[in-house]
């Protein structure tokens, strides 16, 4: 016997508000700071913060890195490692494409971008991006942020840490 139109409308309303916040739970966020480091902490003004996104029905992650009070961006990673451990390098956010390093003061977007499986590294190379996304949900990938102003000697102060300025742990968030 067939089930009238009006008798799925609750069946489909339900469905789509449960598939609705799990497609949107997609959210990563890290708040970066000099505390992070490690070893550290870091005393510098610089904060900063990266948010991904999945897109592109879940092929691919689009990043923005936006960053207040930062001298001379170098490098832009991500990483997998708890909070408190420093872990390998899986995604090169900066320098990337057509962004390069900067010298001197700067706030506000520093880079943005997309990428999919074929951007992972190091232990991460040639696995997918849903590995990636398990590493993400579990709560095991930082963003680490260098600075170098270019001259010797290294880690001679806000807007010259080769190893780490600022760095946050990227959590899952309702957007």
């Amino acid at each position: 016997m067939p089930v009238p139109k009006r008798a799925l409308m609750p069946l489909a309303a339900a469905l789509a508000f449960v598939a609705g916040p799990a497609l949107a739970n997609d959210t990563f966020v890290a708040k970066m700071d000099g505390a992070a480091c490690v070893p550290g902490p870091i005393k510098t003004p610089a904060t900063g913060e990266v948010t991904l996104e999945l897109v592109n029905q879940g092929n691919s992650l689009a990043y923005t890195v936006t960053v207040q009070n930062l001298q001379n961006p170098h490098n832009v990673d991500l990483h997998l490692g708890q909070p408190g451990k420093n872990g390998p390098l899986v995604v090169k956010l900066l320098p990337q494409g057509k962004d390069r390093p900067k010298l001197g003061p700067v706030s506000g977007v520093i880079a943005q971008g997309k990428f999919q499986y074929d951007g992972l590294t190091g232990p991460l190379n040639q696995a997918s991006l849903g590995q990636f996304l398990e590493e993400l949900r579990a709560g095991n990938v930082y963003v680490n942020l260098q600075t170098n102003d270019g001259s010797d000697p290294p880690d001679s102060g806000p807007g010259d840490y080769r190893l780490c300025e600022i760095r946050g742990q990227l959590t899952q968030t309702q957007k």
